[in-house]
């Protein structure tokens, strides 16, 4: 890219609009204000945003205004990058420069491909992501200064290109393997399997696993996303805010979920265990993985898109055993269905997108890697509105211990 593009570029790029996120005026002094205690923050509003929205009785989601479906249809997961972070779709003008930063940036720093080489080779790929995105604040010289919305808004971009290299780096190293540079032409989709394998990505299997990133770039006010806006809210930078974020995802009720749906889907093994299955786990009240959604009373909407191309994507990958992971889902769907879905219980994302994961080759323990891959995107937005209108988050509690108890001096204990 010339200087004249590459100013172009910067000034195309433009910060995403500030987000009235103060309280009211009209809201009553702190000391007036009833007291309510609502486990996990439930039916609190804690945040005014025009990132995305969630409408779980029709099972609907839109990122930025726009329908999920229609960008899995009509875009790809570039473009949702952008729409996030900039409030708009680009044009092919913009598009082409927003692709050459992503490019520029999908290296690493010596220091961190160095740290990563030296991970021990038993730690989780989601805990080595986390640390790996706070090491690259030490190449960072102002990571602290969020005062400008131009550098910050570049940040986001440069650990949106560098999330792939890092997982790809760690999955080739314990094993041994030196990390493969990233190739520009790629998409992001089509880099990550070229640098985890070695291979050229198939186009097919690029556009497949482009469409899953865009179905996991974003989703309201989730667990991780709410770390990602406290830090951000403290002033914390965007590679603090990512890690915390990261963390919050590793979690089996989280981000977690995929991974663990997959291993319930082969310790199941067949479509006719799925009942006596099913009896243990309600009989138990154990909870079903990848079935019931704090948000959705109906089936996810990305659950419904994901198997809209899954059965094109088995197709064309070989293997009895996937096709017969996806019978033995579909049963337990459908038995799901008759037996719990008058308690608002149905498919989550995780249910399928695990299966769509094992397909594309992508190993177990990387699935919330490849989940964090695609949210980082997300949770940069959230991270920008945030410290573009921000409010440190500051919660009550409320207090169920003693009061007065002596503190009686050790020797008398």
């Amino acid at each position: 890219m010339t200087k004249k593009a590459d100013k172009t570029a910067k000034n195309s790029l433009k910060a995403v609009p500030e987000i009235d996120n103060q309280p009211s005026s009209e809201v009553a002094p702190s000391p007036a204000l009833e007291v309510v205690h609502r486990p996990g923050l439930e039916k609190v509003v804690a945040v005014r945003s025009t990132i995305s929205c969630v409408d779980g009785d029709k099972g609907v989601l839109e990122y930025r205004g726009i329908n999920v479906a229609d960008l899995v249809r009509y875009s790809s997961f570039e473009e949702t990058i952008f729409l996030l972070l900039y409030n708009h779709l680009p044009n092919e003008r913009e598009m082409m420069q927003f692709n050459t930063l992503i490019a520029k940036q999908r290296g690493l720093p010596a220091s961190v491909r160095d740290a990563i080489s030296s991970y021990p080779v038993g730690m989780h790929p989601i805990n080595a992501m986390q640390s790996a995105i706070i090491l690259l604040s030490g190449e960072d010289f102002y990571a602290d200064d969020v005062s400008s919305p131009q550098h910050n808004i570049r940040r986001c971009i440069s650990l949106i290109a560098k999330a792939p290299t890092i997982i790809a780096a760690f999955e080739r190293a314990r094993h041994g393997e030196q990390p493969m540079p990233a190739v520009t032409k790629y998409t992001l989709a089509e880099n990550f399997i070229f640098m985890l394998t070695g291979e050229p990505c198939p186009p097919e299997i690029g556009r497949f696993f482009d469409k899953l990133l865009i179905l996991h770039a974003e989703h309201t006010m989730n667990a991780s996303t709410f770390a990602a806006r406290v830090i951000g809210s403290t002033h914390g930078s965007v590679y603090s805010a990512i890690s915390g974020a990261v963390g919050a995802l590793s979690g089996p009720l989280h981000g977690g979920a995929n991974e663990r749906v997959l291993r319930m889907l082969y310790s199941i093994g067949h479509p006719d265990n799925v009942d006596k299955f099913l009896d243990e786990m309600i009989m138990t009240k154990t909870k079903i993985m990848g079935i019931g959604h704090r948000v959705y009373n109906v089936k996810d909407p990305r659950a419904v898109l994901i198997q809209d191309f899954m059965k094109n994507l088995l197709e064309i990958v070989p293997g009895e055993g996937r096709k017969n992971l996806y019978r033995t889902a579909l049963m337990l769907e459908e038995k799901s269905k008759e037996r719990l879905s008058h308690k608002g219980l149905h498919p989550n994302v995780d249910f399928y997108s695990g299966i769509v994961l094992d397909a594309l080759g992508v190993p177990g323990d990387l699935f919330t890697p490849v989940f964090a891959i695609s949210r980082v995107a997300g949770w940069c937005a959230h991270w920008l509105e945030q410290i573009g209108a921000n409010r440190l988050f500051r919660p009550l509690q409320e207090y169920i211990g003693d009061h007065k108890r002596p503190c009686i001096p050790i020797e008398d204990r």
